[in-house]
């Protein structure tokens, strides 16, 4: 008999009998053999995007440590190409009060724990340092970037209050919960639409911003990726809280009053979310991964850590179905790719947060930030 080449399956085939959570993060590393190059990324940097996807193989490294050791190795090669011995970290800049650049700094937690390297934690602290300095809204919260003055974003939160958390109770600094959860507490406070019960993308204290509404300073939509990185802040710092903090109450009440919104904007047929989340039938609107897979994530562990009811794990379970039915596609060589994920979208003069802005930004394959929240969604359901 003869045997054709195409029969013989490829040495690095991804096999279809693994977790998709790790069926992921394998075609993320086959796809990248650099962690830098996970944000289509031409040369080292160090920003959020791949601290995401890093994360995200931080959780599955866990599950086994010495069954995958590989996944340490990656998350490792990105931390060691980008802090030199005394704790610098390349491409950072201080001066740009970004509060991006605190989300890759969740690696270096274990990273510490593992190798006890005061490089790890050198760099932790100047991160935190920025942290103590971020200019502030009169109310005392983080401005997103000095450049956006007195504008407090979703996304922010999702950057800087896990990181923040973290480092409360690795190195026992009480203040840092209390900030976390004020940023938090007043996130909702002015982004929250009492109507629908979802967030605005942004909220700008002097409403001197074109996109800010003249009377509550709010940016004109509900982004899904920024309603989901705020989700996703308000279960993963709770991993954190004491016990007995008097604001933790607090925070599993945003999320329990945030979940039913987003049980309401589900798509009932294919269980996903919208790029725009209240206009689905809108000309131009999509349903989005990254949102879609943030929800999934921040509604399963809400339910399976009880804070919030049963329930919620089925809306979950129902978001999950259709990513994989309908954002996902697999190669012949088992590589696994998300699609529909919005490339990017943010707040200034010429990203006005009107409908038209949000559904004409750029979708891409496999973005970082729709794949990170995809494996952690994956992990939080057992799939």
């Amino acid at each position: 008999m003869m045997i054709t080449t195409s029969s013989i399956p490829p040495a690095n085939k991804i096999p279809a009998s693994l977790k998709w959570s790790e069926r992921m993060a394998l075609s993320i590393k086959k796809n990248n053999p650099e962690p830098w190059m996970i944000e289509f990324s031409q040369k080292p940097v160090w920003s959020y995007p791949q601290g995401l996807v890093l994360h995200s193989m931080e959780k599955i490294w866990r599950q086994n440590p010495k069954q995958n050791q590989q996944y340490l190795d990656y998350i490792k090669a990105y931390a060691d190409l980008m802090i030199d011995e005394k704790g610098n970290i390349k491409t950072y800049d201080v001066y740009t009060f970004n509060l991006d650049m605190m989300n890759s700094g969740k690696i270096l937690f274990n990273l510490y724990e593992q190798t006890k390297d005061e490089k790890y934690k050198k760099a932790i602290v100047t991160l935190r340092n920025q942290l103590q300095w971020q200019p502030r809204t009169t109310q005392g919260g983080y401005w997103h970037k000095l450049r956006y003055p007195w504008q407090m974003w979703l996304d922010g939160a999702y950057m800087s209050a896990p990181f923040l958390a973290q480092y409360g109770k690795t190195f026992h600094d009480n203040q840092a919960f209390e900030i976390v959860a004020n940023q938090l507490i007043l996130l909702e406070q002015h982004t929250r639409d009492p109507k629908t019960g979802l967030l605005y993308h942004g909220w700008d204290e002097s409403k001197l911003q074109p996109w800010a509404n003249k009377q509550t300073g709010t940016s004109p939509n509900f982004w899904g990726r920024a309603i989901g990185w705020y989700a996703m802040a308000l279960v993963d710092v709770l991993d954190y809280f004491p016990q007995d903090h008097s604001k933790r109450s607090g925070i599993i009440g945003i999320l329990q009053r945030l979940a039913p919104a987003l049980q309401k904007y589900q798509d009932a047929e294919k269980g996903l979310w919208y790029q725009v989340v209240d206009q689905g039938q809108r000309k131009g609107n999509y349903l989005e991964a990254s949102a879609s897979s943030m929800f999934v994530y921040a509604l399963a562990k809400g339910a399976n850590k009880g804070y919030l009811d049963k329930c919620f794990k089925k809306v979950a379970e129902k978001g999950y179905q259709g990513i994989i039915d309908h954002l996902i596609q697999v190669k012949p060589d088992g590589e696994v790719n998300l699609t529909q994920v919005c490339a990017v979208a943010g707040l200034s003069s010429d990203r006005d947060g009107s409908y038209e802005y949000y559904v004409n930004e750029k979708i891409r394959i496999d973005d970082p930030k729709g794949t990170g929240p995809f494996i952690l969604a994956s992990l939080e359901l057992n799939k």
